[in-house]
């Protein structure tokens, strides 16, 4: 049974990192359960509860980052607020259009939100790739999230 517990437990972190960058599958919840699942495989002998909890906040968090460093990046290079709202709003519709749309959300929101503000298709422009720009930093973070994840797991066996 132990040995069962381990391959799906390598097979959900497998997963969680493919869906870190895919849409499609939930990366984060992936991960933690695969912990989960590798923790009870040990009887929660080197990883409690406790660092279980403290992995699954900081997994948590990570689904913030996507809506935050799109916004942060329109706002970084002087986009209207409603650029901001609109990177927001592209990165949520572009979740239900894969991976396309999760590259693509970010930047036609902006572009759309600052459009309603002004007409100067420079402006408008660079408030795009300025959200594009926060939701690859976004990706970034949350590989680290997830990098982070595993380390404190691994920790449990080192310490």
């Amino acid at each position: 049974m132990t040995i069962i517990l381990w391959v799906l437990a390598v097979a959900l972190v497998a997963a969680g990192i493919v869906g870190i960058i895919l849409p499609a599958l939930p990366g984060t919840v992936l991960i933690f359960a695969g912990l989960f699942v590798a923790a009870w495989a040990d009887q929660f002998q080197r990883v409690g509860p406790l660092m279980l909890t403290i992995i699954g906040i900081i997994g948590a968090a990570s689904y913030g980052v996507d809506f935050v460093a799109a916004a942060l990046g329109a706002q970084r290079f002087g986009a209207s607020k409603r650029a901001m709202a609109g990177a927001a709003l592209g990165t949520l519709a572009g979740l239900f259009l894969g991976l396309p749309g999760l590259i693509a959300g970010p930047f036609v929101g902006a572009m759309l939100g600052e459009l309603t503000m002004h007409r100067d298709w420079r402006r408008v422009g660079r408030a795009g790739l300025a959200a594009w720009i926060g939701f690859a930093i976004g990706t970034a973070v949350k590989v680290g999230i997830a990098f982070l994840m595993l380390g404190l797991f691994a920790a449990g066996y080192v310490f």
